[in-house]
């Protein structure tokens, strides 16, 4: 179970990015976008590019995650 002190630590990393994204007036479609192909990429290393397994640990559709690892241009295994 993560600990209430986890989030607040993962929120403070998250503002401090953010303020980053913002300060460089970079959109919030820009930001998005380059969140959700990091946390794809990380799920790829960890899982060794296995999209089922990957799709059940990001909580979507497996056809879902195919398709924006195409649309984001990720390699299957990273």
């Amino acid at each position: 179970m993560e600990k209430k002190s986890d989030k607040f630590n993962i929120h403070q990393k998250l503002e401090i990015v953010i303020d980053e994204m913002v300060e460089k007036e970079l959109s919030l479609k820009d930001a998005l976008k380059e969140f959700e192909k990091i946390y794809i990429e990380k799920a790829a290393k960890i899982y060794k590019g296995n999209m089922t397994k990957m799709a059940n640990a990001l909580g979507v559709h497996r056809n879902t995650l195919r398709n924006r690892t195409k649309s984001l241009k990720i390699l299957k295994k990273s």
